[in-house]
């Protein structure tokens, strides 16, 4: 006789068991991202209610869980009696654990990689390392660092197995029960399952997307709380960033913005060498001038000092939040909306940048990025856009051997902005050239040979910071004894902020906040050293500035604008986080969802954003008819292959 205990259940209590444990981990994940993050938000959740919170949360975790769960309810419920067996109760559970699986890795993944990108991962997330010979060893350095998410992990998934609830098999001999019981059970999930995926019961009702989740917070950057990465991935996948919107007929578009830039033809060209430097994660938080009420000692000592000899400014802005959103805002004075432009297929329209529209000018061009070769697709980028040699890990190596790599990204900062320097004393003048920094970056080492001389700081990313300052007055020790030197405008930028405990840079324009520094060794106009506090600076601004003090003559399409030739007035800036455009133009900093204003803040006195303005200010409605002239142009320009100006060559 067989004593074991029977631990099978009815069918629909089994069936409501099981999805009642998966939203039950769904809602454990979200407070273990809370826990590891605890410090991400500025003032706690910006008064946001937990009732509030719980509501979207749940919204976006049904419609995950019912995309995850379709395999197992599919074998599970469809009515036909040849499969029931253990076979299928095996298999039941087996696709029911990959579900929760898949759910569990992906959100503690997530709390790790949104501190750095600001939102819940998408399915380009993949295209974003899909170059990356070493992503195994990142992968697997992340897993030891973070051990604990690590143990987690596996713990919730073998708690979804052991808890997951098998129903009765089928009674033998009562087909016509087992048909009746299935087809009805099959009628009722069904239904559920579309209403869940939809976010909602009715015709009116459009399927639910990442944008919804706005509406549950009260800031954008805490859109990442309700929402859940597998919602995230899965409903991106196959679909374009892209849409075409049509605020605005063709004649009124072009009279509110257009990014056509028409120089004057008669303009004095100078051959002045340009240098740009893209330093990873550099945002101004980290930088002592920019931060000048703090008492501690500056992570920035050689930068504070070059920027009181250099043109910098008081408001300025990132595009972007991602390493891959850098490169295409300074260089080629395109934005990151929606999706990084890197991973998109728009990346294959024709497209220019600094290196492009200076090499039409006899201007030599190179790029240097210390990682291997085709790392971030950055090598892809700098041949499309023009810019003629590329110096990477194996010309480092070729030329000074191994030794100098950090392990797991690049070559350090030190010894690759020295091969930067000698490399452009055999660049025939005039040049333009740019480096893309690596070693402030995660996982945050220095060289060993500095561990007792930099001294660990608040984060782990300011003894990164501090070495790669370091190794920028090397540069400029090395430089200064050029001949090119004196002939150059130098350019330094980052690509985007990284870890803060400043309540300032962790609201959504706080960490878009990055210093954008024009140095010319002459300190001649229009770069005579000082700090502008009227205009609005931001990195697409960069090749569009750059190339009006240069004189040059011809057409181009750059979604910046001049810095040196547009009023302060007239300045703006523009990034994008977790489907929210932000505008910046004087006192203000508009939130726009691509239908209405959800937010109008006065960032210069507001710096934590914490009264909202919206129909209190009589710039709003203009603000919105220019960010919805930026959001059509680079819609339409992006699906219409629009990048680069009609004009012959």
């Amino acid at each position: 006789m067989d004593t074991r205990k029977d631990k099978t259940l009815p069918l629909p209590v089994a069936l409501f068991c099981n999805i009642a444990l998966s939203y039950a981990i769904f809602m454990l994940c979200r407070i273990v991202f809370l826990a590891v993050n605890s410090g991400l938000y500025a003032e706690g959740l910006s008064g946001n209610s937990l009732g509030h919170l719980v509501r979207g949360s749940l919204l976006f975790d049904t419609s995950a869980i019912c995309y995850l769960s379709l395999p197992y309810l599919l074998v599970l419920l469809f009515p036909l009696h040849y499969k029931e067996g253990r076979f299928t109760q095996k298999l039941t559970h087996i696709l029911y654990v990959a579900g929760v699986s898949i759910a569990i890795v992906s959100n503690f993944a997530d709390c790790v990689y949104v501190p750095f990108t600001g939102r819940r991962s998408t399915w380009s997330v993949f295209s974003e390392f899909s170059n990356e010979g070493n992503i195994a060893k990142v992968i697997g350095i992340e897993l030891l660092n973070h051990w604990y998410l690590t143990i987690g992990a596996l713990l919730l998934i073998w708690l979804a197995y052991k808890l997951y609830r098998q129903p009765k098999p089928m009674e033998r001999g009562n087909l016509k029960r087992y048909y009746l019981t299935r087809s009805i059970t099959l009628l009722v999930v069904a239904p559920l399952l579309i209403f869940g995926i939809r976010g909602g019961i009715g015709s009116s009702v459009r399927p639910i997307t990442i944008s919804n989740a706005n509406q549950y917070v009260n800031n954008p950057a805490e859109a990442a709380i309700v929402l859940n990465t597998p919602f995230s991935m899965i409903r991106t996948i196959g679909k374009s960033p892209f849409k075409e919107v049509a605020y605005f007929d063709n004649e009124e578009l072009s009279a509110i913005y257009t990014p056509e830039h028409h120089p004057a033809a008669d303009k004095l060209p100078k051959k002045k060498n340009v240098v740009i430097f893209i330093l990873e994660s550099f945002g101004k938080d980290y930088i002592g001038a920019y931060n000048p009420e703090r008492d501690n000692a500056s992570l920035t000592p050689f930068l504070d000092s070059l920027i009181t000899v250099s043109r910098t400014y008081t408001y300025s802005y990132g595009n972007g939040r991602k390493s891959i959103d850098g490169m295409p805002s300074a260089l080629s004075s395109i934005p990151m909306f929606v999706e990084p432009f890197f991973v998109t297929t728009a990346s294959l329209n024709r497209v220019s940048g600094i290196a492009g529209e200076l090499g039409k000018a006899g201007y030599n061009t190179a790029f240097f990025h210390g990682a291997p070769n085709g790392s971030m697709g950055f090598q892809a980028f700098a041949r499309t856009t023009g810019f003629k040699e590329y110096y990477g890990l194996d010309e480092y190596t070729a030329d000074k051997g191994e030794g100098e790599f950090d392990g797991t990204w690049a070559i350090w900062d030190e010894p690759f902005f020295e091969f930067y320097a000698e490399k452009m004393d055999n660049i025939k003048e005039p040049f333009a050239t740019a480096m893309f920094s690596a070693s402030s970056h995660h996982p945050f080492r220095i060289p060993e040979k500095y561990s007792s001389v930099i001294k660990e700081g608040e984060l782990p990313i300011h003894k990164c910071v501090t070495y790669t300052d370091k190794a920028l007055r090397s540069f400029f020790d090395k430089a200064k004894k050029s001949d090119w030197f004196e002939n150059t405008i130098f350019v330094i930028t980052a690509d985007h902020s990284n870890q803060t405990n400043s309540a300032r840079y962790k609201t959504s324009s706080g960490f878009f906040e990055v210093p954008i520094i024009f140095y010319s060794p002459d300190a001649a106009e229009p770069f005579t050293p000082g700090t502008d506090s009227c205009s609005i600076a931001q990195q697409i601004d960069i090749m569009p500035t750059l190339l009006d003090y240069l004189g040059y003559d011809k057409e181009y399409v750059a979604f910046g604008k001049s810095l040196l030739s547009t009023p302060a007035e007239n300045t703006f800036a523009v990034n994008y986080i977790n489907d929210v455009y932000q505008y910046y133009k004087g006192d203000y900093m508009l939130q726009f969802d691509g239908q209405q204003t959800t937010a109008l803040y006065n960032v210069r006195n507001d710096k934590l954003l914490t009264e909202n303005l919206v129909g209190k200010v009589p710039q709003q409605q203009q603000m919105e008819r220019e960010v919805k002239a930026i959001i059509q142009q680079y819609m339409t320009r992006m699906l219409n292959d629009r990048l680069v100006t009609e004009q012959k060559e």
